[in-house]
């Protein structure tokens, strides 16, 4: 047989490409499907950080500011490690982005803190000399949306298997427990805070939008 492909070079093509695709296919796949898993220490969002998820994307956050770390290293000796497939398991959509009029978001969590979120969308220029990017000073007023966040996670829970309420993942019980634990987080960012007017909202059983937000970006690692 081998002789006669020998003889026969477009069928000997042939039978290499195909040789080729497949052992291509046996080696590659494994390795997608690993990296596609959740990867280690990814959990889905809590009810407040999936309600700071869609501020973030009502107000357009992902038109100016990607959360993707390339692998290259002009953009790992800037942001870090580069971003792997299976730190997005439980982000639907993605919000990779590919402009960057302001820098990655991707692993914020490790180096910004509450203190600076509300300082940098109160008044960006107060920490960051120079930005263009506007204040946002009508999130520190407006409620967020926990009552759609939880009808998200309930829906992605079901459709997609994501596994809250397992051992060492975020909870979701009722609305009434979703609205609690969401509170009960958003009290503790609102400790960190300084505006009067977001700790009294907050006491008062409200949670601002800006709270809902930072809890998302801080649980950007």
């Amino acid at each position: 047989m081998f002789h006669w492909l020998e003889k026969n070079p477009f069928f000997f093509t042939v039978v290499l490409f195909v040789t080729v695709a497949f052992a291509g296919v046996i080696e590659a796949l494994p390795q997608f499907a690993e990296k596609s898993r959740p990867a280690v220490g990814t959990k889905p969002y809590t009810i407040l950080q999936l309600a700071g998820r869609h501020v973030y994307i009502k107000d357009s956050c992902n038109a100016c500011h990607s959360q993707l770390i390339r692998p290259f290293k002009s953009e790992t000796d800037r942001y870090g490690k580069y971003s792997i497939s299976g730190e997005y398991a439980y982000d639907r959509p993605f919000l990779w982005g590919s402009k960057r009029t302001g820098p990655d978001l991707h692993r914020i969590g490790n180096y910004r803190t509450t203190d600076w979120h509300e300082n940098h969308m109160w008044e960006p220029t107060s920490v960051v000399p120079g930005s263009i990017m506007p204040a946002y000073k009508h999130m520190f007023k407006n409620d967020a949306d926990v009552e759609t966040a939880y009808a998200e996670a309930l829906t992605v829970k079901k459709v997609f298997g994501v596994p809250y309420d397992k051992p060492g993942m975020p909870k979701l019980g009722t609305l009434q427990d979703a609205e609690k634990e969401a509170l009960d987080e958003a009290k503790k960012i609102a400790a960190q805070m300084k505006n009067a007017d977001v700790k009294k909202a907050v006491e008062a059983g409200k949670i601002p939008e800006i709270v809902a937000l930072i809890a998302y970006l801080n649980g950007m690692k």
